[in-house]
């Protein structure tokens, strides 16, 4: 607790920073080794803070160069932000804006944007059917001249599809990142969730794990691909399925009670599964804190894999083993894409990524000896 105690009170500081304009947009924050010794906390607390406000999109940071203030910051109330230009209006509609991988998705899309003379108008629904809705009918009373969407609870029909059928009686196009509606016939950039959720799976299999935990939420799409990816592995190499050890949530099922769940899995160190594959790497984490708290080592107790490859998946001591996202070059393709339909070009297909899998050290081979020893 002490540790979150400095980790958020880091957070905290460089925030207000960047609020009061100590820090200014563009410009660089001091480096880890100076944070370090301004707040006198460890150098794995320093990452843990920067790294989420990197996730969060307050900060980016350039390879070899450091870390520096985002040009432009995320709002506390962000349905709705728009970039000033004097070109077309590309609407961009994501379930999160601020947080998570989003902000990466986001830059490849208005870099790209930008560099061709495009306005940019960004709008979030928090995963919110209604909040869906209200952003469709704003993106029409704006005549966007495209919009690029990443759909709302993708995995049951969704009100809302009567907009995407207004935008194609008005030859608006547009296109679905990420997943798509099963309702529609839309073009679309999205990953091989499936095959992620396989290779999470088949590398835990690999090492000896059997006895292996999958977490997935399953009002998206993409994680209902990647269970059953997850499901197909055990299929392949012909090792029997606990059901009692897939465990699906919602968005608004509250988190205290999920994590109930796996402290009750993992209290009974016989039955203790030896490896759990995550929806994506922010579960990963609060896992890891989890089996931190249960006294349970990772990956000497229990190996963990994440997904999306994003910044937390190195933002601790222990560096996620996950499957790659593209991110910002879905984020430019997108761009590129909804450029070429607007101006009346010839468009790329749909495309669908291949995942690859980053291994790192959050899992390691299975030792049946010290499993038993407990």
């Amino acid at each position: 607790m002490a540790q979150r105690t400095k980790y958020n009170m880091v957070k905290d500081h460089i925030l207000e920073w960047i609020k009061d304009g100590t820090v200014r947009p563009g410009e660089k924050i001091p480096s880890e080794n100076e944070l370090v010794q301004s707040f006198g906390v460890s150098r794995h607390t320093i990452r843990q803070a920067v790294g989420e406000l990197v996730n969060e999109g307050y900060l980016y940071r350039e390879q070899g160069s450091g870390t520096y203030c985002s040009p432009v910051l995320p709002t506390s109330t962000p349905q709705t932000i728009e970039r000033l230009g004097n070109g077309k209006n590309i609407g961009v509609i994501t379930t999160y804006m601020s947080d998570y991988i989003f902000p990466s998705i986001i830059r490849g899309i208005e870099s790209h944007l930008a560099s061709k003379g495009y306005t940019l108008t960004l709008s979030c629904t928090d995963n919110n059917v209604e909040k869906e809705r209200q952003c469709l009918e704003m993106m029409l009373d704006r005549q966007v001249d495209g919009l690029i969407v990443e759909p709302t609870k993708s995995s049951s029909y969704n009100p809302n599809i009567k907009y995407y059928l207004e935008l194609e009686q008005q030859h608006t196009p547009y296109l679905m990142i990420n997943q798509y509606y099963s309702q529609l016939t839309p073009p679309y950039l999205i990953m091989d969730d499936e095959k992620g959720g396989f290779l999470a799976a088949e590398h835990l299999i690999k090492l000896g794990h059997e006895r292996i935990m999958g977490l997935f939420k399953t009002d998206d799409l993409q994680g209902v691909h990647r269970m059953r990816g997850f499901i197909r592995a055990f299929r392949e190499y012909n090792l029997p399925l606990e059901p009692e050890l897939i465990i699906t949530y919602t968005t608004e099922e509250l988190v205290p009670s999920f994590y109930d769940v796996i402290h009750q899995v993992f209290e009974n160190a016989d039955e203790r599964p030896s490896a759990i594959v995550c929806y994506n790497d922010q579960l990963a984490l609060n896992v890891l804190d989890q089996l931190r708290n249960l006294r349970l080592s990772v990956p000497q107790d229990v190996s963990l894999v994440g997904y999306d490859d994003s910044v937390l998946a190195v933002a601790t001591e222990v560096k996620l083993t996950s499957i790659i996202h593209p991110k910002q070059e879905l984020g430019r393709a997108a761009a590129e894409w909804i450029i070429a339909a607007v101006e009346k070009k010839d468009t790329p297909p749909s495309h669908t990524y291949e995942p690859e899998l980053i291994v790192r050290n959050s899992t390691a081979p299975y030792n049946r000896l010290e499993s038993k020893l407990g």
